[in-house]
C-alpha cells in the first residue's frame, strides 16, 4: 500500500539523494493524519452541537471529577491557551449556560469555573460522538497493532510534555 507521503519521499529522493529522508516518512504522516483527525473531530462535535475549543474547556472540567470546577489557571494549563483567550471561552461558556463562575472559597479575590448539568450533558454527548468516530478511524487496526501506535506515539510525544 502506498499513500500520498511515499510520493512526496520518492520525489525529494530523486531531488536530493544525499538527504536522510527518515523524519519526513514519520511526521508528515504524522501532520497529514492530524489534519484529517481535526476534521473529523470537528464532525463528531458538530453532531452533538459543540465546538473543539468548547469541548476542551469542558472536558478538563468533567474530568476534575464531582463538583467538576477549576481555577482559570487550572483551566490554562489543562487547555494550553493564553490568559485572555480563557477569559473569552470562559464568557461565552457562561452566556450557553454551559459554565458558571463561582467566588473562591479559599480566595476572595478568586474565582471557580464550574461545568453546569446542561454543561456535563454537552460533553458526554460530544465525548460519545468523539469516541465512536475514532473507534471508526481505528477500524483498520487490531487491538495489538494500536497499543503499538500509541506507546511510538508516546515516546515521541513525550520529550514536548516536558
Amino acid at each position: 500500500m502506498r499513500d500520498e507521503v511515499d510520493e512526496l519521499v520518492e520525489a525529494w529522493a530523486r531531488e536530493r539523494p544525499d538527504l536522510d529522508l527518515a523524519p519526513v516518512e514519520v511526521f508528515s504522516r504524522i501532520s497529514r493524519l492530524g489534519r484529517h483527525l481535526d476534521l473529523a473531530r470537528r464532525d463528531a462535535f458538530t453532531a452533538a452541537r459543540v465546538e473543539s475549543w468548547e469541548f476542551d474547556v469542558l472536558a478538563a472540567l468533567r474530568r476534575a471529577g464531582a463538583p467538576y470546577e477549576l481555577s482559570p489557571g487550572r483551566l490554562l494549563r489543562e487547555t494550553l491557551v493564553y490568559s485572555g483567550k480563557m477569559t473569552n471561552r470562559v464568557d461565552r461558556l457562561v452566556n450557553k449556560g454551559l459554565v458558571e463562575r463561582l467566588p473562591d472559597p479559599d480566595d476572595r479575590r478568586g474565582v471557580q469555573v464550574r461545568l453546569t448539568a446542561t454543561g456535563r450533558a454537552a460533553v458526554d454527548g460530544a465525548l460519545d460522538a468523539l469516541l465512536n468516530r475514532e473507534k471508526q478511524l481505528l477500524a483498520g487496526l487490531d487491538p495489538k497493532q494500536s497499543a503499538a501506535v500509541a506507546d511510538a506515539l508516546r515516546t515521541l510525544s513525550l520529550p514536548f510534555d516536558r
